[in-house]
């Protein structure tokens, strides 16, 4: 089974990861796990933290040689800011616990229910763990992940649909988006809505205030059959929407068509069935994005997330001092004004995190070779039933 676990916070040492289950005889390319962690530190709209760190990353143990071989592979990233905290964030011995004290709790965030849940009169406590830093490790799970599953020829991609109220209303092929995306400021794909996008930004942050959007994720040449209709922890879009809305910031998950479909007759949502010889069994729509039943159906899987403004706002709103109950103006921690962008590479790794996990569920074998003829074997089953999507 593929789990995983993480720890580290905002201003310690470093992010650490624990990846289990990952098959033997994987090659892995760490220069795609470090262009994965700097995609997710670009995009407009970021703050002075991305200045600091230049995110790589650093393979512990689990490989020999590039190579996977079957234990746990550790995986840390190192803090460069922890150097300025180091007096205030080291795990061993005596420190001012004074100094760099946080006390008046910042609405949206996990501040004042932390520091109540946990008994302390630090707020620092709770969102050095509760920052969004936190993804750059998760994104290091996905990104092998995704060398796992690029055998297999899955492919992501993701990109930024609205900031604010600007809106984009066209639909892109896969390619388009995979190539447009990474040369935007915004992960934008239409050039005329980037300008838009850039000019909402920017008058958040004049405004002192800070903007949230959608973003989509794109999933292709995921086989017919991945999840199950069973049981309720076995159903694909389940889980992915559990892992996204996992992500910090993010408040509202759809498939397909998504919440468009509550305007609709049925007629006009279900994604009808056809075959013929030339095509095998094969759709004309993909409305429900992907997956049916809570299994993959073997068209692209297609996702938007709806990310909240960032509540660390440069013109606060009004709170509480934890600890004396006073009414007080939340306090401000640097922060981005935008962060939408990033969290869109962030939503791809942990959705390749969701997918090879039930990859290898369904493939099962302990190494490369085992779980690719079984592949293969399955592949060849469907096509006997009418299926023509292989390798």
């Amino acid at each position: 089974m593929l789990r995983y676990l993480t720890s580290g916070e905002s201003h310690g040492k470093s992010l650490i990861a624990i990846l289990e289950g990952m098959p033997s005889n994987l090659y892995i390319n760490v220069e795609n796990i470090n262009r994965e962690l700097f995609r997710r530190q670009q995009g407009y709209g970021r703050g002075d933290r991305m200045k600091i760190e230049k995110d790589n990353v650093n393979i512990l143990s689990g490989l020999r040689g590039n190579i996977t071989i079957g234990s746990p592979i550790a995986i840390e990233i190192r803090n460069k800011d922890y150097e300025n905290w180091k007096e205030y964030m080291k795990t061993i011995g005596e420190i001012d616990l004074q100094s760099k004290k946080v006390t008046k709790a910042r609405p949206g965030h996990a501040d004042l229910v932390g520091t109540l849940k946990y008994d302390f009169e630090d707020v620092r406590n709770v969102l050095e763990r509760a920052s969004a830093r936190e993804t750059a490790i998760r994104v290091a799970i996905g990104a092998i992940c995704k060398e796992f599953l690029s055998n297999f020829n899955i492919d992501f991609t993701s990109h930024v649909v609205q900031i604010g109220k600007q809106k984009i209303k066209n639909n892109f092929s896969f390619n388009y988006i995979k190539e447009k995306s990474e040369i935007s400021q915004v992960r934008c794909v239409d050039e005329n809505f980037e300008k838009l996008f850039i000019d909402e930004i920017k008058r958040g942050k004049y405004e002192g205030d800070s903007l949230g959007g959608v973003f989509e994720i794109r999933i292709k040449n995921v086989p017919l059959g991945l999840g199950s209709y069973v049981h309720y922890d076995k159903k694909l879009d389940s889980v992915l929407s559990a892992h996204l809305m996992s992500i910090q910031g993010i408040k509202g998950v759809e498939f397909g068509l998504g919440f468009e479909i509550a305007f609709l007759r049925g007629s006009l949502v279900q994604d009808e069935i056809y075959y013929s010889n030339e095509k095998g069994i094969y759709r004309n729509t993909n409305n429900l994005g992907g997956i049916e039943g809570g299994v993959s159906t073997g068209e692209e899987i297609i996702i938007r997330c709806v990310m909240k403004p960032i509540p660390t706002l440069y013109k606060p709103l009004n709170s509480i001092d934890v600890n004396t109950l006073e009414n007080y103006k939340a306090s401000i921690e640097r922060s981005d004004n935008c962060a939408v962008p990033a969290a869109s590479v962030v939503a791809e790794n942990v959705c390749a995190f969701v997918i090879a996990k039930f990859f290898i569920d369904k493939f099962s074998g302990d190494n490369m070779n085992d779980i690719i003829k079984n592949y293969k074997s399955y592949m060849e089953r469907l096509e006997g039933r009418g299926w023509k999507k292989g390798i």
